[in-house]
């Protein structure tokens, strides 16, 4: 019999993340009691790394460190050691995270963190190779380094982590006070517009991220001042993303970033997050422009996640790796030769054409010459092609199919990047809001009832004690209860499932969840909502923020979403909810615009009047579903809507929206009612009327809830 393989404590877990160092040498602890009782009973440090599945940095030093006899030796002698997965606990993830940045001024995945037995860190970084290189320490140089430290000057290491916990309880609190101005988004807008960059999109240099949350933003900006150039920079942006290497081609979907400024060479991870996101941004400038290149970019994005993340049993997996066969972007990159093998006479003279190939490859290797790969990516864009290439554009799409379908084909037999199969509900209920909206813009009930079926699954088996939401489930009894991103992400899609349906189960769904989240998460002593839930167990601190990171802040969807539940039910105390969230991080937001924009776009919603249209008509009528179809493609994020229908004397959603009572048709036709605040213009039985007047009370109305 051979010599069974050794595990450590992480073989128990359901996490893939967890499970990915099951079998390393490293004695490794989950976050437990039990961790931190070995670690006082032993009077040895904390070694906490913290990670996620598709982080390629996070695999290299698994490989070259925690599967290394020599370095786990030290490891374990030195150190409990803790694994986590930042997706599963991204409180912990937060705190430590902006530990690791006020310490060495930066942060990152891996996130190393070295702390004492009572969870304070006075030591951090992120990704440590074996050896040290290029004036990186290495682990083999650092862990005798801390085991020093600790066992002869232990008060130092003790006093460098109080201050840090008190410089973090400082960072991690914000200073009340003041109220969201008008001015206040203005200099937002010339913050985020001043980091634009002009010549390639986006934002910053190089890593450039997608940042959605910026084009959220510059969208309300326009719609409320009328700005071309905000509307340019939005556009700009997703064809350059589109056109480039963080875009799939063959197979659809965004890579996580762009490691150089001109979108060319992705970091390959692939997020549901992102692709939510983005394919939000992509709706949002189709209903802005009506430019069909958007429409088609959300609709490829959006089937790259219905076809590759969805669990058959209805929600969304996390994400995908960026590496397979231990190589960063190998299963996306192809030589000139596969290409030329794969495809045919025509469809070879396309791809060439439209797509960078060169024999020697573009993908650039990490140190030396091209890897004699190539990275996909458009020449020009689309409609620029066609008029290039002399094809019409109906023929060359045509081919273009062809190409994709075949090489996506040959794809399919290479190793696929490991799927990280964990379904949380934050990120799940970004997917319901994306499909939601895609539902309404584009007219294609199929996203709706995907949406359904994703909202079914986490309202069926992600709850648990107390009949609270889960954040991840792996098992009756392996749960991590839900962060407020999760209810605030739910909540935002549902009110897009709403809007998109007209079914008022939505809408009443929304309201108990919101009511829940308030009770769980709300500070009852300085307003704002907590990340953590009441009794969330033994953290270092429960904190709140209001700051973007990869996603958007918790805080800022929750105003959103209560501001607007607060004007569709006529109920005050959402929109004084939402009022007090601005008050609560107003200070903070404004000494840092670009960092909170997420919550600007929530003060630019508060500082409109409260609009919202309620459409009435016969639910079979062509003008009824013309003006609801009207209303739903245009680009209208402000105002809420409702529909009675004129058929039913006691419509199910008057016992949600009371002014809907005295609501009828005008002469007998469809009709729309536009609500500033509660005072209602004219009714209209014309869709361009209702959206005129919309558009003219959010540019011309005044500051309200």
């Amino acid at each position: 019999m051979g010599t069974p393989e050794k595990t450590n404590r992480l073989i128990e877990s359901r996490n893939p993340y967890l499970l990915q160092h099951a079998r390393n040498p490293v004695d490794w602890y989950p976050w437990s009691s039990d961790a931190f009782v070995e670690a006082v009973s032993r009077d040895k440090p904390i070694f906490l790394s913290i990670g996620y599945s598709t982080c390629h940095w996070c695999h290299v030093m698994e490989a070259e460190s925690f599967s290394d006899l020599e370095v786990a030796g030290l490891m374990n002698d030195t150190f409990v050691c803790i694994k986590v997965d930042r997706e599963e606990r991204p409180d912990l993830d937060a705190i430590y995270m902006a530990a690791c940045r006020q310490i060495t001024g930066s942060g990152g995945w891996p996130t190393t963190i070295i702390m004492t037995p009572d969870k304070k860190p006075f030591f951090a970084g992120t990704y440590f190779p074996r050896n040290g290189e290029g004036g990186r320490i290495g682990m083999l140089q650092l862990i005798p380094k801390v085991r020093d430290l600790w066992e002869n000057r232990k008060g130092k290491a003790q006093a460098a982590a109080e201050e840090v916990v008190a410089s973090l309880r400082t960072a991690l609190s914000p200073e009340p006070g003041g109220r969201p101005r008008k001015e206040m988004v203005e200099e937002a807008f010339r913050q985020i517009s001043g980091l634009f960059d002009e010549e390639y999109g986006g934002f910053g240099t190089a890593p450039k991220f997608p940042t959605p949350v910026n084009l959220f933003f510059l969208l309300r900006h326009w719609l409320r001042s009328g700005k071309p150039e905000n509307l340019d920079m939005c556009r700009q942006t997703l064809q350059a993303m589109r056109q480039g290497g963080i875009y799939d081609h063959i197979g659809y979907g965004i890579h996580r970033y762009s490691t150089d400024r001109r979108w060319l060479v992705p970091h390959f991870e692939k997020t549901l997050y992102d692709q939510a996101l983005v394919a939000m941004a992509c709706i949002e400038t189709f209903q802005a422009t009506h430019e069909d290149e958007f429409k088609e970019m959300a609709q490829e994005i959006l089937l790259y996640a219905l076809r590759d993340l969805k669990s058959p049993n209805g929600g969304f997996y996390s994400g995908e790796n960026a590496d397979s066969d231990g190589v960063e972007g190998g299963f996306y990159t192809w030589t000139a030769e596969e290409i030329d093998r794969i495809l045919t006479g025509e469809e070879r003279t396309v791809a060439r054409n439209i797509f960078i190939i060169t024999e020697g490859g573009n993908e650039p290797a990490r140190a030396g010459p091209p890897t004699g790969r190539n990275i996909l990516r458009l020449k020009a864009p689309f409609s620029s092609l066609s008029k290039e290439l002399g094809f019409p554009s109906d023929r060359l799409r045509e081919i273009l199919k062809s190409v994709r379908d075949k090489l996506l084909e040959a794809r399919s037999g290479r190793t696929r990047p490991s799927l990280d199969t964990k379904v949380m509900t934050d990120w799940n209920g970004l997917m319901i809001a994306a499909l939601s909206m895609a539902a309404g813009a584009f007219e294609e009930p199929y996203f709706a009832d995907e949406a359904h079926k994703t909202l079914a699954h986490i309202l069926e088996n992600m709850r648990g004690e107390g009949d609270h939401l889960l954040h991840v489930r792996y098992g009756r009894k392996e749960t991590i209860p839900a962060f407020l991103d999760d209810y605030a992400y739910l909540l935002w899609g549902m009110m897009e499932l709403y809007q998109s349906t007209f079914k008022s189960t939505y809408l009443t769904g929304a309201i108990s969840l919101a009511d829940e989240m308030v009770g769980l998460f709300w500070d009852d002593e300085g307003d704002g909502l907590f990340f953590s839930p009441r009794g969330s167990g033994p953290l270092p601190f429960r904190y709140k923020s209001a700051t973007d990171g990869a996603l958007p802040s918790g805080n800022a969807v929750a105003a959103m979403n209560l501001l607007r539940i607060g004007r569709l039910t006529a109920k005050p105390a959402y929109g004084e909810m939402a009022a007090s969230i601005g008050k609560t991080f107003c200070k903070s937001s404004e000494r840092n615009s670009p960092a909170h924009i997420h919550l600007f776009s929530a003060f630019n919603m508060a500082l409109n009047p409260g609009t919202k249209v309620l459409i009435t008509g016969n639910p079979s009528w062509e003008d009824t579903l013309e003006m609801i179809s009207v209303f739903r493609r245009s680009f209208l994020p402000n105002t809420v809507a409702a529909f009675i229908p004129s058929t039913s004397k006691t419509p199910s959603i008057a016992g949600l929206i009371p002014y809907v009572k005295n609501i009828g048709t005008f002469h007998g036709q469809a009709t729309a009612y536009v609500f500033e605040d509660f005072l209602s213009r004219a009714p209209t039985t014309d869709p361009k009327s209702m959206i005129s007047t919309i558009i003219e009370v959010e540019r011309n109305g005044g500051e309200g809830n």
